[in-house]
């Protein structure tokens, strides 16, 4: 029985053979990256433990992080329909 999946490997077209190493490449290339990820999401939460830890609002410090990566021009935008709208239910 070992000697027939052995020959059906060894059978195999280069093409195919070709195919599965890449996938395995590919699927193995996402996991490491993953868990790079995973590592640099624990080292944002430590930063943001730090900042709180120093007397930082972390709900600031979130929004200022999403804010520096809008472009000036969008961020410009939003923030005059968010003014309009508080302007518009008295809140300004």
């Amino acid at each position: 029985m070992a000697t027939s999946a052995a020959l059906k490997t060894d059978d195999e077209a280069p093409a195919t053979r070709f195919a599965k190493d890449q996938l395995k490449s590919i699927v193995e290339r996402i996991e490491r990256l993953e868990e790079e990820k995973k590592a640099i999401a624990d080292d944002i939460r430590d930063v943001y433990a730090e900042a709180k830890g120093n007397g930082f609002d972390v709900k600031a410090l979130r929004a200022i992080i999403r804010l520096r990566k809008q472009d000036a021009n969008e961020r410009q935008e939003q923030e005059s329909i968010l003014e309009t709208y508080m302007q518009a239910l008295g809140m300004m």
